[in-house]
C-alpha cells in the first residue's frame, strides 16, 4: 500500500498516473481561471 492510499484519497488507484494527471490539470486549470478572472475584473473599465 502506498502512502497516498492512507491519506485523504483512500481508494485503489489513488496514486495512478491517470488520477494524478487529472487532479493536477483540474487544480492548475482552476488556478489559471482565477488569475484570468481577477485580472479581467481588476482592469475592467
Amino acid at each position: 500500500m502506498s502512502d497516498l492510499d492512507r491519506g485523504i484519497m483512500k481508494f485503489k488507484g489513488a496514486d495512478s498516473p491517470a488520477a494524478i494527471a487529472i487532479t493536477s490539470i483540474a487544480v492548475l486549470g482552476a488556478i489559471a481561471f482565477l488569475i484570468v478572472w481577477a485580472l479581467t475584473s481588476a482592469y475592467t473599465v
